[in-house]
């Protein structure tokens, strides 16, 4: 076979990878995705030398090196797109309005902790943390920003921290001089904003892994669970819920919401959004 030349996805075969992907990772491709898996596995099944996808499908069931694989075809068939300050809007709501009820909220520890589920090449864990520098409300905090991802390489990418153009297309030019330091290769981001990050190899899905994550203030996980089916969303906002404190935020995606989901947060308010709050418990009064 060349190079170039087509390999079909069977309807049977496409099913079975589906059911596999949604097993290991809760990421549900509908029927009419199978295009989109066929022409994104292009280049895998070819690479290891295959001239089916049946053949690459058991090399992902039975093969010793099957979980390397696995986290690459994830890596491939979900999208990694990205960039610095990413819906602005929301990050506002959260620096003017959220943040100033956190800092009241965590007065006496001076500790905030933040979660990046699903935090990619590491842009907006990054941010985050610029935002944060900036906030003179920060001055003498502890700040912990974990940003977690089901992919290796795209932690790798977030780890070294060295980005191209099309990251900063929506930064003010104040904070890529201020933070970024212009190489030959990129933009290397300071370590005063890498300092307060910590990025972890972690499957939203299995929660049972979700260990070290808790007590958190704030929770990104925008335009995430777009992938998942509704038992698989449930399972992830759920286990959110148990994460945060008392009072902390879940943000998601513009696009998104926990309707048919949760009954658990409450849907707050802002100046210029609604974000999802857990509540504080009412203790009974004696």
């Amino acid at each position: 076979m060349r190079f170039d030349e087509r390999i079909e996805l069977t309807d049977e075969i496409f099913r079975l990878l589906r059911d596999m992907v949604y097993d290991m990772a809760g990421i549900y491709f509908s029927d009419d995705s199978k295009f989109i898996v066929e022409s994104r596995l292009q280049l895998s099944v070819k690479r290891k030398q295959f001239d089916n996808f049946r053949d690459y499908y058991y090399f992902l069931k039975y093969d010793r090196k099957k979980d390397e694989e696995l986290t690459s075809l994830i890596d491939i068939i979900t999208i990694h797109e990205t960039y610095f300050f990413r819906e602005r809007q929301q990050l506002e709501t959260f620096n003017e309005e959220i943040l100033p009820e956190l800092v009241e909220m965590e007065a006496k520890n001076k500790k905030l902790r933040i979660w990046s589920a699903g935090c990619s090449t590491g842009e907006e864990a990054y941010t985050l943390s610029m935002i944060l520098l900036e906030n003179p409300s920060m001055q003498g905090w502890t700040v912990e920003i974990y940003g977690t991802d089901i992919s290796h390489n795209v932690l790798q990418s977030a780890r070294r921290g060295l980005y191209q153009d099309a990251s900063f297309r929506s930064i003010d030019s104040y904070y890529q001089k201020k933070y970024f330091t212009k190489e030959a290769n990129g933009y290397k981001i300071n370590d005063q904003v890498k300092k307060n990050v910590t990025f972890l190899h972690l499957n939203l899905y299995d929660t049972a892994r979700w260990l070290f994550m808790s007590g958190m203030n704030t929770i990104f996980c925008r335009n995430v669970i777009i992938y998942f089916d509704l038992a698989a969303k449930k399972k992830v906002v759920e286990g959110f819920y148990g994460k945060l404190n008392e009072g902390g935020y879940l943000l998601l995606g513009h696009s998104e919401s926990l309707m048919n989901l949760s009954t658990n947060y409450v849907l707050k308010h802002f100046k210029n959004d609604m974000v999802y709050q857990k509540p504080h418990l009412v203790k009974n009064r004696t």
